[in-house]
């Protein structure tokens, strides 16, 4: 997931033809009620009941995490085409260019007023130090507004943003722009508290993005407990020094693939419904949650239609992405690709907070297509999962629902989600077979019934 995940989306649109689209659906949709049973079914006590789960993790233990230019991530993509076309899917490859950073060899150690190592991770896309590494005192702030107030304190020094964790959109900014607004004041380097509720001493890692015009230093993630630590220290007058060590480096843009696997519609191949997750990850843990879930639940959704000798009047494509953790890079060269087929996209969905108990679905459309997805919804009643949001997100599928296309993104119970994102801790331990089988059962449900109606979502006019 990008640093600023959810771009979420809420636009006002205007209810012509509502209760229309509302009347016919209701009685179209509710037609579809046996097939969505046999969907669930098979999902989740069937011969299908956790294999989503196996396949990720036999995907997540053979790769492991799949950085952007990685090996890790071009072996992934090799595994997912061969894994999808051994499933009967149509898999095609659409070329991409991705960003290339590289951690190298990092460390960090307080050396006054006592010596001990702090737990860090880079930060995607910084600079490195020197190769003796950056030795300076240390200045502790809690805020961009402290900082400025310090100013005059910041020069030569390194400093550490202490910052509280309000909810991931506020506070992942001292992540993604610390490094430029402590350089503005002289700062030699940055350490940001991690942006998680919650920590065991566990560094979490993530994207961020230099100001252009402004120095490019080195910066670094460290521990809540190490940022916490510092700032008692810093309180009580403590004078702090810390070396910084980061063997990080950018090279040239690396080639890449995004992974599309299609069931072609029987009367209307050229209409279109998406549903994605993004293949890429950090390069710390196993990229399970994150969002090796959502890759798997795509590809899944295909497969329990598949199984079932389903076949909708529109092509259902699942897009597994590459380059999300970099802002989306993946996503944003494929729109560029195929914005001029727009009108024939019917519905993009994304999967990227995790694959928890799912407690519903967040869509952005029309208020006639919402009137419609109501009713879709409302077709998961044998898992108790019928609530239709609001709110749309996702970095992949953001610049289509800007564009007018109706959007979904799938909810779950995310209360730890930012426990263990961009962390060593997002691994196969996080995840649950039978929240999976769940997850898996919705995407199908959803992308089946959309793409098979009668006629695509009402657009807004």
């Amino acid at each position: 997931m990008f640093l600023l995940l959810g771009f979420v989306l809420t636009l006002n649109s205007r209810p012509a033809n509502s209760q229309r689209f509302f009347y016919r659906g209701s009685a179209e949709v509710g037609r579809y009620e046996d097939v969505a049973k046999r969907i669930i079914e098979l999902a989740v006590f069937g011969a299908a009941q956790n294999r989503s789960y196996r396949r990720l993790a036999d995907f997540t233990d053979t790769i492991g995490n799949r950085v952007s230019g990685s090996q890790n991530l071009e072996m992934a993509i090799k595994y997912m085409y061969n894994a999808m076309k051994q499933d009967g899917l149509d898999v095609h490859l659409e070329p991409v260019k991705i960003p290339h950073w590289v951690r190298g060899k990092e460390s960090a150690e307080m050396i006054k007023p006592r010596t001990k190592s702090l737990a860090m991770l880079g930060l995607g896309s910084s600079v490195g130090t020197p190769p003796e590494g950056v030795e300076a005192e240390v200045l502790v702030v809690q805020s961009f507004e402290e900082l400025k107030r310090r100013a005059s304190e910041a020069t030569g020094r390194i400093v550490v943003f202490n910052q509280p964790f309000i909810n991931y959109l506020e506070t992942v900014a001292y992540r993604a722009f610390g490094a430029s607004e402590a350089a503005k004041v002289g700062a030699v380097a940055t350490l940001v508290r991690s942006i998680t509720p919650f920590s065991i001493n566990s560094p979490h890692t993530g994207w961020q993005i230099y100001q252009e015009g402004v120095k490019q230093i080195p910066t670094a993630c460290i521990t809540v407990e190490d940022a916490e630590l510092m700032w008692r220290l810093a309180q009580n007058k403590q004078k702090i020094v810390v070396r910084l060590v980061m063997g990080a480096q950018t090279l040239p843009d690396a080639d890449s693939f995004n992974t599309v696997a299609e069931i072609r519609g029987w009367q209307h191949p050229e209409q279109v419904v998406l549903l994605s997750g993004h293949l890429d990850s950090w390069d710390v843990g196993q990229g399970a949650m994150d969002d090796g879930g959502g890759a798997m639940i795509s590809w899944e959704a295909l497969s329990l239609i598949k199984d079932l000798g389903l076949r909708p009047r529109r092509t259902l494509r699942a897009v597994l992405w590459t380059g999300e953790e970099q802002g989306g890079v993946g996503g944003q060269q494929y729109f560029n690709l195929h914005k001029e087929n727009i009108s024939n996209f019917d519905l993009i969905m994304e999967s990227d907070l995790g694959t928890f108990t799912p407690m519903g679905l967040q869509f952005l459309g029309s208020d006639a297509a919402r009137k419609v997805m109501e009713e879709v919804i409302k077709l998961l009643a044998p898992i108790n999962v019928t609530k239709l949001e609001t709110d749309a997100e996702g970095t992949d599928i953001f610049l289509w629902m800007q564009a007018g296309v109706p959007g979904a993104s799938l909810h779950v119970a995310d209360s730890r989600y930012f426990w263990f994102h961009h962390s060593e801790g997002d691994t196969m331990t996080v995840q649950d077979p039978h929240d999976m089988d769940l997850c898996s059962a919705l995407w199908a449900v959803v992308a089946y019934v959309v793409a098979d109606l009668e006629d695509m979502l009402p657009r807004r006019p």
